[in-house]
Order: C-alpha cells, then structure tokens, then sequence
C-alpha cells in the first residue's frame, strides 16, 4: 500500500483512512478528523535530499480523466487508477467528455448516464483504489461545462438565464401602435417562458453610431413600461429625430452541457449569478453522495472543479437580481442604462456618447462580478469545504473580475489552450498569493488537431513559460477511459474524431508507445511543483488592473515587453485585493510575508481605451499604500484621472483631489512615456531580484522559504506563437539571495534526475550570487540559493571557483573538480574563492566518437483483434546512417518503440579520471538510454545530453538508447477517414549521435 506521510511526520489524515479502508473499517470512519493545514514558509527541517528527488504525490500532476459518462466498469477504473500511479502521477480529475461520440444512442442516459448509479459505482471504484494509492480524486461539478445538473428544467429560476431584445424604429412625429417587439433571436428549446421586464423608447444619435451599434441619446431615453396593455403599446415618437422602441424580454437561456445529453433528465446549466442556481447545484450532489462516499471523499478526495465560465446566450447573460444588485452598489437604477448593455450574439447593440458607455459598461459587468463570487464561487467554496474537499475553478469566460476570483478559491486554474500569453496566468496568480494561497493550476497541453501526435516535448515548452508565471500544478489534458460503443483503436479518445478530423489534445496512458517513458516525464513535473509549491511567492511588480479579465492576452504595457527580457517579474491586482488583509506595506514591501512586490504599476485601462481610470475607493488606498512606503510608478494622464464607473455628484472631483496628493508623494513618479518606466523605477530605487546585463529570453519565477530562495529559470516565451523562435541562451544571470544569517551557498536542482548539488563556479556580492546560465530553446533550470548542507551536500564551506578556464566547475565525492572536453593544453587555471589560483593537470582527452552503425529492434503497434488491443510486430533492421522513421522504408508508417544499439571503444588509457557525456541530437518523442547494461539517468527531452562517464570503460562499451513514438504515423494508415490528412512526423533517432570525451581532476 503506497501512504501519504505528512510533513509534519507520521500518517496524514488521508492516509489513516486509506489504511482502514483497506481493511473494509468504512463504518466505522462516520467521524474523521480536520485537514491538515498547510506548512508555513521554512517550516519543518530543512529540505533533504530526497525532498526535492521524490516530491510526494500531492504536487506530482494530474490527470483529468475522460468518461463516457457512466459507461465505466469498476474494475477497469481501478484498473486505470493503478496505471496513473505506476506511471507517478499524483491525482485525476473525473469529467464527462465524449465529444468523439456523435451517435449518443450508444450512451444510455437513463441507464448509465452522469449522475446515475453506474456512475457512482465508477466514482467509489476510483475513490477507493485511490485511497489505496496515495492519489487523489477531484470531481467536476457537473457533465461536461458549464456547470449543469439534471432536474431542472430551463424555465425553473435555478437555470441559466438571459435577457433578449426586441427592437421597432418609429420616425419622429410618427405613432407606433402594435404588440411590444418580439425578441430579435427565438428563444432556446425548452424554453417556454418569459417575462417582460420594461420598454423604452429612446432617441436616435447618429454621432455615437458605429458601424455595429446604433447611437443613443442618453437623456431622451424614456421607460414606457406602464402603457403596456395586453402585450400591446401605442406610443407618437417626439418629432427631434428618429426613434428606435427597445423591449427586454427575461428567459432562461436553455443551454445545456457541452457534447450532451449526458443525463437523464437532461441537465441544464445553472444561473451563476443567484443563490438559486447554487444551491441547484449542491443539492442535487447532496442527494447523490451516500455516507460511504462521504467517507471516501474523506479519504481520498481532492476538489470539486469547475471548467471555464463558458455561458451561451443569444442575448444577455442574466439573472433577475441584476437590476436590484445595480441599484444598491452604485445608487442609481439600471433600467435607463440597459441599452449600452444589451448584447445580441454577444456583440453590442446601442451605444450613448463614448465615455458614458464605458462607464456603464464597466459598473455593470463590476455587478455582474461580484454576483458571480458571492453567490457562486463563495458558496461553492463553502459548501465543498463542508465536505473536506476544496474548490478548483477556471474563473475567466465571461467579463468579471478572474483577478478577484482567484483570491476566493482554494485553487485557482488557467489553460494552457484558452490563454493567450503568460499575463493571463499572472493574473490569477496575483489573486492567489494576495489572498495567500499556494497553488495555481494549469489545465495543460490541449492543442487543437494534435490527437495522436502530441510530443511531450512540445507539453514541456508550454508548460515552461507557464510556470514561470506562476502556474506551480499541472493536471494534464488528458486520459481517456479505455472503452466505449463503437470506438476505433486505440481505444475511446474523448475528442478524437472531433467532426470527423483529430480533436483536442491527447489520450495519454498504456495506449501510447511513450508510457514505458512517462514517469521520466511525471518524476520531472512533480519536481517542479515539489520547488514552486514551496514556502511563498515573491514578484517584483504589481500592476494595478481596474478591470481584472483574463484569458484576454492583454499585457502589461512596459514589463510585458521590456521589463520581463530584463528579468523583471510582475503579477496583476485589481482593486478588491487592495481590501485584503495582506494589502499592507513594510519595508516597502506590498504584502511582505506573501509575494512582497517592490512597487506598484499603474496604467490606463488597456479594456477602455487605456483611459486613466481609478475608482475613488481604489485611489484612496493607493494613497495609503504610498504613504506607507510603497513605490508607485504612474504611466498615463493620471493628473486628469476619470471614473471606472459612471460618477456621482462631485466624485471625479475626489477622485482628483485625492490623485493630486499621490502624485506629490516623493514615493510616487509620473510618467507619460513608456520607455521611462525602467527610469522610474531606478529613481525609486527598486531592482529585480533576477538580472543580467542585456534583453533575453530567460524567464524566471522566485519563491522563498525560511532555508533556500528557489529561483526557477526557463529559455522561453511570452507566447507561443510569438516569432522568432526562441534561441540558445549563454550569459551570466546575478540572483538575489534573502539576508540569513551565515553564509548562503548556490545549489542546481536538476528537475530530470532529481540531483541537488552545490555549485561550484559563481562569484558573490553581499546577498548576490551571479553563475553563468546556459539554456537551450524550453530547457529549465533551478537555482536554490540557502544555507551550507541543504539536499544533504557535504561541502560545507569549502572555497570554490570565481572564475576557470576549464569546460566545468563542480563538486564531486572527491572535492572540488574541473572538467575539459577540448583537445589542447592538459593545464587548467582556476581561481578559487579563498584567494589562491590553482593550475590543475587533466590527462588527455580522446577524440569524439560518432557511432558508424546501428543495430535496431523496432516494436511496431498495430491495431489489434479489439479497440484496446494492439498488436506488436518486431522488425529488425542495420542502419549505416540515422534518419526518422518516416524516410526509412521499412518504418515510413510505423509508431512503437525502438531500440538502438551500437559499439564503442575507448583507449587503453581510459582512465577513473575520464568520461564522457552522449549527445542524442534530434530524437522524438521519449528517450531512455542504457550504458553497459546500465540505466543513465533520466534525458531532458528539450536538451538530450546524457552524462554517461560513471557508466564507460577503456575498451568495449556497449549503448543503448530506447525511443518511444506518438502513434500518428501508423493511424494516418490505419484510420485514413480520421488521421488521413495528416503528414508523416519525423520520429525516431534522428541524431546525429556523439560521445564526447572529457578529462576531469580534483583541484588541489
């Protein structure tokens, strides 16, 4: 039985259970215990060798987990919950997707739909044989999205709901006398009532029309609610112009499900908006979790998740407290407003002069907002907190505050297909840590059309970038249940075929060549996360958002552009997470014991036209921050500052009033031009933690405990489409270490083999250590920067290099040692910090050797007698050159595994004081390689160089290097209908191959 251990030592809660599950003690576990909190920064020992080498399954990734709704056989979901943790994963996330199932007679939803007892029994399956595990197990709040429960139907007022138009033009001096105008757009099935919320008539404006919206004049709009008889008006428009009669009809908006029906009855999604829609929700899921459930829950339950606020409407997404919850936060009615408001296929219908609609707009979506967390992710959060379990959301798909929501959930989530650029997950990770939570989530590595042919590669350079902006878990896009009616081989796919092409994403599992490879792969994620779920935060720059959308890809300004190349850091904050009890300054640190911003960034709203908007509630606590220390760079015309929101009487005054005196602060600077930011912070005297002398690639997050400052560094992008492609990076970076006391020392994390060793090359300047960084295009590296003896080094104090002229500084079991590879003089010169330039002699250094021929075994899979069967045909072939798979006839179409075999001999000098490290060159997609009958460690898969010296011998030596593929190529023949379109990828070794000599010495 695999158990989660606490931190704190001893069994965790999660694992007492397990242990008395396993041994069927279910009644009898009625009352457990509270979770355990989280540890503090630095709490606990200092970190040990295998802290970082063996990260516990609770920040290992996750899988989200296809079913076909509940067509799942308990044995088989045991089954799949023993694959994900043999391959080291740490949970899965169980969701109702079967978008590749277009005839859904074959999915019975009365007998074995979401919800029903089929399901259930799937459910308690996983949940018990993950709590034998050591996993976990979340669950989607409903089938598919967004979030939706049977038993309510779409006129109930728990369903979703939306407001509709209707609109008739009356020239002046005209009389209009008819039925009220009928909605532009027919209301959704199903949805058989409405109700007539007003009428207005209101004057045409042609100077605030465009070429989509009709211009209004604000003050002639006029509410004919009252002379409504019988469905029908009678109204003489004003002779000054054209008219136009708007009606507003409220209804529910009959959406159901994605890729539905899954249930039955039919679920329909919920207002998101009302205490109703919730309590639809939690009471159904209360119905349907017995006592054993909750027990299991206990034991090995995670969140409940809720996918991407993705609402359909024709009209306006809606609910009826909108108007009474506009009326009492900004004072004013929301009915004369409405036409600014009003969508149609969500474009806008009427507008009124420029700034006013903005305002309205803004105030409205503000009411919308915070609807959506109070009675939605608030009491969600409650209700799964009553369970023991917590809430995960993607909190972003309609235009509300996702920086404010992401500080009310216990997990805030982003994806890595809906998201533009890496600021969309600083939003959310600004919310996470001002509200002092731990982590942020990433629904990774679902590309469109990539069935079958994602590389793992191309996951880990998406995920790269994303983790430097603060994403610290994975839950990877995704894993599908093995089987269902009429599924092809491989197996069941939740997206493939999607409209008859390859769909979303990838089906991960036993099915691919590459799981033999994938806990290479998990072993690494986890690692990461093991780094960037430790102790808190820290970023160099907030920057103030007056409209806290995400999923948008608008940046921010200065540092997305210029700041970050420089190394700088920033998170976004809108103006709720000013109200926080972490919004305080010391030492002029913006929340210090969380992610302890340097400064404050403000700028026009990018959503407005960049208007230089601030509420007067948000300018004054800026004024208090500024007073308190804080540094606050100002970029726009902040001396002429508006309101977000429409003003009342005499606010853009105090609103003005109050900018004055931030600007006369000497904390404060002004700017008008983008490029004298960086001018203006240096005048504040604020610098980032991470820097180096000119613009790169390298991006980089920083958390920091009570023992090490853990630096994350990644050769990536801003996004992925950005051009040109990343290069190699080769500079010195400076790091910044926090004041400890005693000496501080820099360690390399090496996330693949999960190896912590001292450094042994750097040079020091107080709390500063600056190394060389050499990166290839996506490669990582991690950087702890800490106390003598972390991660179990026995290197103490010893001096180390300022500056070599060999290849390599390091430490090894002997001391301190350098390493050369280059033909030419044996001597090395190293000057050392305790003062001393030592020479060491190297024995010489044999040439490269590159391999004249390859022995290989090729495991090709086929489709076999069953959609989950495969067959495996052996081939045999000799290669006096390597090519991909695809240019060699015998394999043109092949996808499995191949095993690559060749000879070398190293001379008779050959000494222990040799090595070698093998480069693979170009290979797809996983790699193991063997030395001598012996494993190497694991191969980065975004720079295969493999240190293979401990493993050589003067003489005969034996290499093997095992490559697993995609299955593309051999789907591409045989399903042609689906895969047929696609190319032929270049899989395979495709190298060149070399084995590298070195020659290395202890400096004495």
């Amino acid at each position: 039985m695999h158990e989660l251990v606490s931190q704190r030592g001893g069994m965790s809660r999660r694992a007492v259970l397990a242990t008395s599950l396993a041994a069927g003690a279910v009644a009898a576990l009625g009352a457990a215990t509270p979770a355990a909190t989280a540890l503090p920064a630095g709490a606990g020992p200092a970190p040990a060798a295998d802290w970082f080498a063996d990260p516990p399954r609770s920040v290992r990734p996750k899988f989200r987990w296809w079913w076909p709704d509940g067509l799942v056989d308990p044995d088989e979901i045991a089954r799949e919950i023993d694959q994900i943790a043999d391959a080291g994963f740490g949970g899965v996330e169980i969701a109702a997707v079967h978008h590749s199932v277009k005839d859904k007679s074959v999915l019975d939803t009365a007998r074995h739909g979401w919800g029903s007892r089929p399901w259930l029994d799937g459910v308690e399956a996983a949940l018990r044989r993950a709590a034998r595990r050591g996993l976990t197990v979340d669950l989607t709040l409903g089938p598919s999205w967004p979030v939706a429960v049977p038993g309510i139907t779409p006129d109930d007022v728990a369903a979703a709901q939306e407001l509709a138009y209707g609109r008739a033009s009356v020239p002046g001096g005209t009389t209009y006398q008819g039925p009220v105008p009928e909605p532009v757009r027919p209301a959704a099935p199903g949805v058989t009532r409405r109700q007539l919320l007003t009428v207005q008539a209101a004057r045409v404006d042609p100077a605030n029309s465009t070429r989509k919206e009709t211009g209004l004049d604000l003050a002639s709009v006029r509410d004919l609610t009252a002379t409504v008889t019988g469905g029908a008006l009678t109204w003489t428009a004003p002779a000054d112009g054209d008219w136009v009669l708007i009606s507003y009809w409220q209804r529910g908006s009959g959406q159901q499900p994605e890729s539905g029906p899954h249930s039955s009855p039919a679920a329909y999604a919920v207002d998101h908006f009302s205490p109703a829609g919730t309590a639809a929700v939690t009471d159904y899921w209360d119905s349907l979790l017995t006592p054993s459930l909750k027990v299991l829950l206990k034991a090995a339950g995670g969140a409940f998740f809720e996918d991407s606020v993705e609402l359909e409407t024709e009209g306006l997404t809606w609910t009826a407290q909108l108007p009474d919850a506009f009326e009492k936060r900004t004072g004013r009615s929301l009915l004369p407003y409405l036409p600014a408001v009003v969508l149609d296929k969500s474009n806008q219908v009427f507008a009124f002069e420029a700034q006013v609609t903005r305002q309205i707009r803004h105030d409205f979506w503000e009411t919308v907002s915070d609807l959506f967390n109070r009675h939605h992710l608030h009491a969600l959060k409650t209700w799964a907190h009553s369970l023991d379990m917590a809430l995960r959301s993607q909190p972003y798909g309609l235009q509300t505050d996702a920086i404010a929501s992401a500080a009310i959930l216990d997990i805030p989530e982003g994806e890595s297909l809906g998201f533009k650029n890496l600021d969309d997950y600083r939003c959310l990770a600004g919310g996470r840590d001002m509200a002092g939570r731990t982590v942020l989530s990433c629904e990774a590595g679902a590309y469109n059309g990539t069935a079958y042919s994602t590389t793992w590669d191309r996951f880990l350079r998406t995920m790269g970038g994303a983790y430097a902006a603060g994403v610290n878990q994975t839950v990877v896009h995704g894993f599908s249940y093995a089987t269902a009616p009429q599924a092809s081989w491989p197996g069941f796919a939740a997206f493939s075929p999607y409209n008859g092409a390859p769909g979303y994403g990838e089906s991960w599992g036993p099915r691919q060549p590459t799981w033999g490879h994938v806990d290479d792969i998990s072993g690494y994620l986890g690692r990461v996360h093991r780094v960037l779920q430790a102790g808190t935060a820290r970023a160099d720059v907030a920057v103030f958002r007056q409209t806290g959308y995400t999923a948008t890809g608008i940046g921010a300004s200065w540092f997305t552009a210029t700041g970050v190349p420089l190394g700088w850091t920033h998170q976004f904050l809108s103006g709720p997470l000013l109200d926080l009890p972490s919004a305080t300054v010391s030492g002029g640190r913006l929340a210090p014991d969380g992610p302890a911003y340097k400064a404050l960034f403000v700028e026009g709203d990018f959503f407005y036209g960049s208007a230089p908007t601030l509420a007067v509630t948000d300018a004054r606590k800026l004024l208090e921050l500024a007073e308190a220390g804080l540094p606050i760079v100002l970029f726009g015309a902040f001396d002429q500052a508006q309101t977000p929101g429409v003003p009342d009487d005499g606010e853009t005054d105090r609103l003005r009033a109050l900018t004055a005196r931030l600007l006369a602060l000497p904390g404060v600077v002004h700017v008008t031009d983008k490029a004298a930011v960086g001018d203006a912070l240096a005048r504040l005297g604020v610098t980032p933690d991470v820097r180096y002398a000119t613009s790169s690639t390298l991006l980089n997050a920083h958390r920091a405990t009570d023992d090490a400052d853990f630096y994350y560094l990644c050769n990536g992008k801003h996004a992925e489409t950005v051009k040109p492609a990343v290069a190699a990076i080769d500079h010195d970076v400076t790091l910044r270490g926090t004041r400890r006391r005693g000496a501080t020392v820099p360690y390399l994390l090496d996330a693949w083999t999960g190896r912590a060793v001292r450094l042994a090359r750097y040079t020091q300047d107080g709390d500063d250590v600056t190394l060389r960084v050499t990166l290839q295009p996506g490669e990582t590296v991690i950087i702890a920067l800490g106390r003598p003896g972390l991660f179990g080094d026995r290197h103490g104090n010893r001096p180390y290099a300022l500056a070599s002229d060999a290849d390599d500084v390091l430490f090894t079991g002997r001391g301190l040692t350098v390493r050369a590879g280059a033909a030419g003089t044996r001597a090395r010169t190293t000057r050392l910090s305790d003062g001393r330039t030592v020479t060491t002699t190297l024995p010489s250094v044999p040439d490269p050797i590159t391999p004249a021929a390859w022995e290989v075994e090729v495991e090709d899979w086929y489709p076999g007698s069953a959609a989950t069967r495969t067959e495996r045909v052996q081939r045999t072939l000799t290669l006096d050159a390597l090519a991909p798979w695809s240019r060699i006839p015998e394999l043109a179409d092949s996808a499995g595994v191949g095993r690559y075999r060749t000879r070398v001999t190293l001379p008779d000098d050959w000494t222990a004081s040799h090595g070698a490290v093998l480069e693979l060159g170009q290979v797809s997609d996983t790699v193991r390689v063997t030395v001598n009958g012996t494993s190497a460690p694991a191969v980065d898969r975004l720079h295969p160089v493999v240190d293979v010296g401990p493993y050589l011998r003067r003489g005969d030596n034996s290499i093997e290097i095992e490559v697993a593929t995609p299955l593309i190529n051999r789907l591409r023949v045989a399903q042609p209908s689906v895969f047929g379109t696609a190319a032929r990828q270049d899989h395979g070794l495709v190298g060149p191959v070399r084995l590298a000599p070195y020659a290395q010495a202890v400096v004495s």
